[in-house]
């Protein structure tokens, strides 16, 4: 800085503190993110997580004492009624494969390609019973958001053809094992397994692949 004349010096000086300012307030702002529930959360909890979400989420899966070690796919199938009456079931439509394919390459993908499929189907069993029944009013709300990303996803795949419409819709997970390092000698099964849900009927106004 000292080559630069004083005008310049002052301008990249103020830049400086304000990138210093930007730098402490983020940090502060992660920090009271990830701490314990504290007066200043508990006081200022909205602003941080305005500030937070959704593009600087934090959490510990990574350096949990049991790190996430399974690679899950959504995928969905749908009931398709067709124009003459009769009706058709369609193949597995890979959900989270769709996303990866617009991730893939892309320098700024979009926190709904990116998160908006996992949080839901990651909601829904958090909210739901090993019998896969709905513990309370988040279990019936993250039933519906799960039903309407779906839907709404087979419509932007044309999975209904004209005259069409979406009768029922079926989701489940394909689980499988991510290989340990080969030092380890860990053994893991490649198999993968699967885990139905059951098949949800399709509201009438949704019907067609879209929210009315």
């Amino acid at each position: 800085m000292a080559a630069l004349s004083l005008p310049y010096q002052v301008g990249a000086a103020a830049v400086l503190a304000v990138v210093a300012v930007v730098a402490c307030v983020h940090l502060g702002m992660v920090f009271l993110h990830v701490a314990p529930s504290n007066t200043l959360t508990r006081q200022h909890g909205r602003a941080v997580d305005e500030w937070i979400y959704p593009e600087f989420e934090q959490n510990w899966k990574l350096f949990a004492p049991n790190p996430l070690q399974q690679n899950i796919a959504v995928q969905v199938r749908a009931e398709i009624r067709t124009s003459d009456g009769a009706s058709r079931t369609t193949g597995w439509y890979d959900l989270s494969a769709e996303d990866g394919r617009a991730i893939d390459g892309n320098p700024l993908p979009s926190h709904t390609q990116q998160n908006e499929l996992r949080r839901a189907f990651d909601f829904y069993g958090s909210s739901h019973d090993a019998a896969g029944r709905p513990m309370g009013l988040r279990g019936a709300l993250a039933e519906q958001y799960l039903r309407r990303i779906v839907v709404l996803r087979l419509g932007r795949d044309h999975a209904a053809g004209p005259g069409d419409v979406l009768a029922r819709v079926q989701v489940r997970s394909l689980i499988t094992s991510v290989p340990p390092p080969r030092w380890s000698g860990e053994k893991v099964s490649d198999k993968p397994a699967y885990r139905q849900l059951p098949w949800w009927t399709v509201p009438a106004g949704k019907a067609a692949g879209g929210v009315r």
